[in-house]
């Protein structure tokens, strides 16, 4: 049996779908918030969120969008200086 490279795979086996199309933030017990006076603006947080839920411009402080966050907490353990809280 021969190996298929990712082009051969048939189109029903490649998801399409974002999270960014589909409003999941109600599935959220806690929330982050970030405390802008802590942030150093590394960009983990931007970086490793599995939903593309954090908006960073890369100069200001990133800010969660709470219309795709589902509230992991993925980014406040990312987070090298404790600047990100997960809020109930």
């Amino acid at each position: 049996m021969s190996k298929r490279g990712w082009r051969e795979i048939p189109i029903a086996g490649i998801p399409f779908l974002k999270s960014t199309e589909y409003h999941t933030g109600d599935w959220k017990v806690f929330r982050p918030v970030i405390d802008g006076e802590k942030c150093i603006k590394c960009g983990n947080c931007w970086v490793f969120c599995p939903d593309s839920a954090i908006e960073w411009d890369g100069e200001s402080v990133p800010e969660p969008n709470y219309d795709y966050c589902k509230g992991c907490g993925i980014c406040a353990e990312e987070c090298p200086v404790n600047a990100i809280e997960m809020v109930r």
